[in-house]
C-alpha cells in the first residue's frame, strides 16, 4: 500500500467514524504491519544514525558553555550564575518546545519539521557565536533551543513510523547516544576550546554541524510518516481550515495528556533523571576543580568524560534490554502485548542511578576515594540512566499508537522543565546546603519516580481505560447537547476531529 493510499483511506475510514453518533473518534491510526518494511534495514540503520546526530546538536549546545562560563561571563561584565541562567532558560524552552512541534510533525510531517529545525538553528548559532552583549547571547540561545528540540522530537517519531513496537527499544537506544552523549561530551569539548581560544569558537563549531544537519535534512531523511494529518484539510475553505488546524497543533493537546495518570508517571520518571543529570553536570567546574586543585578548563572537563562514556556504554545494551523485557512479557501473556510491561525494563536502574549519585555526592563532599571513585560512580550512573530511558521513551511511543509525536513531546516538555529547575538551583543549594545533600535530594526524587513506575506497570492500562471511558461519556454528552441545538460541525467531522474541545483530545491507548 503507498502512503498517498493510506492517507486516503484512513480520511475516508475517520469521516465515516465520524460521522457515526457512537463513534470514538481519535487520531489512533492502525497501521498495516507491511508499512514497516517500507524501508530496508540498511536505510532505518542510515535514518536512526542521522536523528540521532541531529538530537545530538541541542543538548551538547545546553552544556558546551558549561566549561567556558567564566570566560563567557567576562566578556559580558557579569557572573557566573547569570550565563548558568542563560542556560536555565535554554532548557526551558527546551521544554516549551515540545508541545507546538509534537502536534506540528504529526501535521506537516516529520522531513519538514527536521528541514525547519535545521535553518532555525543554523542561524541561532551564527547569532550565538556573533553576540555582541548579555541580551542578544540570551535571545540567540532561547532561539536556539527551540529548533533544537525539534530534532529531538523528529528523530523519535521517525523511529516510531520506521520500527515495529518490538524493535523500537534497540534503535530508541542509538537515538540516546546523540541526545544523553551530547551534553557530557559538550563540556570537554567546550573546555579544550577554550582553554586554547575563544568561546566564540564552540558557537562557529556548532554552526558547521547545523550546516550538515541541514544538507541532510535535505538529502537523506524521507518522509516516513503513515498518515499526514494535513491532508484531512483537503477541499476546506480557508476558514475552516484554519480553524481546523488550530485544533490540530494546538499546544493544549500536548498538556493534556498529563490528565492520563501513566503519561504523567512517565514523564515524571524522566524528569527525575534528566534533573538528576544536569544537576550532576552543572556544577562540576564549581565543585570538583576546586576539590582536587585542577587549575585549567579542560582539566574539569576531562570529568564530564566519565557519565559520557557511561551513556555511550549503555546505549548498547539498554535499548535491547527493553526490547528483551517486552517481548519476554508478550510470550508470557501468550501473544498480548501491554504497553506497561516495557517500564519494567526502567525502573530498577533507576534506584540503581539513584545510589550512584548518592555515593557521588557524599564522597565528594567528605572528600574520600579521590578521583577514581567520582569517576567511577558518574561512569555507572550514565550507564544506568541509559538503561532506563529507551524504555520510557518507546512507551511514549508505544502507549497511544497515532499520537506518538505528542506523546513523546508531552514526556519532553516535563523532562526538560525539571532540568531547567535543575540546571538553576544547583548551584546556589550546593553552596547552601552542599553537594552531598543536593545528591540526597536528587536520589530521592529518583526513588520516588521508580515507584511510579512499578505503580503504572501494574495499574498504567486500567488508569488509560478509565480516563478513555470518562472521555466517551463526556462525547456522547456533548453530542447529544449538539443533536437537541440540531447543529453539527461538518467541517470538524469530516477528518474526525470533533468540534468539542473535549472530543479534539480524546485518545486511546487500548492499543498497548
Amino acid at each position: 500500500m503507498s502512503r498517498t493510499q493510506s492517507r486516503a483511506s484512513t480520511t475516508r475510514n475517520s469521516t465515516s467514524a465520524g460521522s457515526s453518533p457512537l463513534a470514538l473518534v481519535t487520531s489512533v491510526l492502525e497501521v498495516p504491519d507491511e508499512f514497516y518494511d517500507t524501508h530496508s534495514r540498511r536505510r532505518k540503520t542510515a535514518l536512526v544514525c542521522f536523528c540521532s546526530f541531529c538530537a545530538f546538536l541541542s543538548p551538547v549546545s545546553s552544556t558546551a558553555n558549561l566549561s567556558a562560563t567564566p570566560e563567557i561571563s567576562h566578556e559580558f561584565g557579569t557572573t557566573g550564575s547569570v550565563i548558568n541562567l542563560s542556560n536555565a532558560v535554554y532548557l526551558l524552552f527546551m521544554g516549551i518546545s515540545p508541545m507546538f512541534v509534537g502536534p506540528m510533525s504529526q501535521v506537516f510531517g516529520r522531513r519538514m519539521v527536521n528541514i525547519v529545525a535545521a535553518w532555525g538553528f543554523l542561524a541561532s548559532s551564527i547569532g550565538s557565536a556573533l553576540s555582541p552583549n548579555i541580551t542578544c547571547f540570551f535571545i540567540m540561545r532561547i532561539i536556539t533551543a527551540i529548533f533544537g528540540t525539534a530534532f529531538i522530537l523528529a528523530g523519535n517519531a521517525v523511529i516510531s513510523d520506521i520500527y515495529r513496537p518490538v524493535e523500537r527499544g534497540t534503535a530508541t537506544g542509538f537515538l540516546l547516544i546523540g541526545m544523553l552523549v551530547g551534553p557530557a561530551f559538550g563540556p570537554f569539548l567546550g573546555g579544550v576550546i577554550v582553554t586554547y581560544t575563544t568561546w566564540r569558537v564552540i558557537f562557529w563549531l556548532q554552526t558547521g554541524l547545523a550546516g550538515l544537519a541541514l544538507a541532510g535534512s535535505y538529502l537523506i531523511l524521507p518522509e516516513t510518516i503513515y498518515h499526514l494529518r494535513w491532508d484531512d484539510l483537503a477541499g476546506f475553505s480557508g476558514q475552516q481550515r484554519v480553524k481546523v488546524l488550530w485544533s490540530m497543533v494546538n499546544p493544549v493537546r500536548v498538556v493534556r495528556l498529563w490528565r492520563y495518570p501513566n503519561v504523567t508517571l512517565a514523564g515524571l520518571a524522566s524528569a527525575s533523571l534528566l534533573w538528576n543529570m544536569y544537576g550532576l553536570l552543572a556544577p562540576i567546574r564549581y565543585t570538583l576543580n576546586p576539590r582536587y586543585n585542577l587549575t585549567t578548563p579542560m582539566q574539569g572537563g576531562f570529568f564530564y568524560l566519565a557519565p559520557g562514556l557511561g551513556y555511550l556504554t549503555g546505549t548498547f545494551f539498554g535499548g535491547r534490554w527493553a526490547d528483551w523485557m517486552v517481548r519476554r512479557w508478550i510470550k508470557k501473556r501468550n501473544g498480548e502485548r501491554v504497553a506497561e510491561d516495557r517500564l519494567r525494563a526502567a525502573a530498577p536502574f533507576i534506584v540503581v542511578v539513584a545510589a550512584c549519585i548518592l555515593v557521588y555526592g557524599w564522597t565528594v563532599e567528605k572528600d574520600v576515594g579521590g578521583i577514581p571513585l567520582t569517576v567511577v560512580v558518574m561512569f555507572l550512573q550514565g550507564v544506568a540512566q541509559l538503561q532506563a530511558f529507551p524504555a520510557l521513551n518507546v512507551y511514549c511511543l508505544d502507549v497511544m499508537p497515532g499520537r506518538s509525536a505528542e506523546v513523546i513531546g508531552s514526556n519532553y516538555a516535563m523532562r526538560y522543565l525539571a532540568a531547567t529547575v535543575s540546571i538553576a538551583i544547583v548551584l546556589p543549594a550546593i553552596q547552601s546546603i552542599g553537594v552531598g545533600w543536593y545528591s540526597t535530594i536528587s536520589a530521592a526524587l529518583l526513588v520516588a519516580s521508580a515507584g511510579g513506575l512499578a505503580y503504572n506497570v501494574r495499574y498504567g492500562r486500567m488508569m488509560r481505560d478509565k480516563i478513555d471511558d470518562k472521555r466517551r461519556a463526556q462525547q456522547e454528552a456533548q453530542r447529544q447537547r449538539r443533536q437537541r441545538k440540531h447543529a453539527t460541525p461538518a467541517e470538524a467531522e469530516a477528518v474526525g476531529v470533533p468540534a468539542t474541545e473535549t472530543e479534539t483530545e480524546t485518545g486511546t491507548g487500548k492499543a498497548g
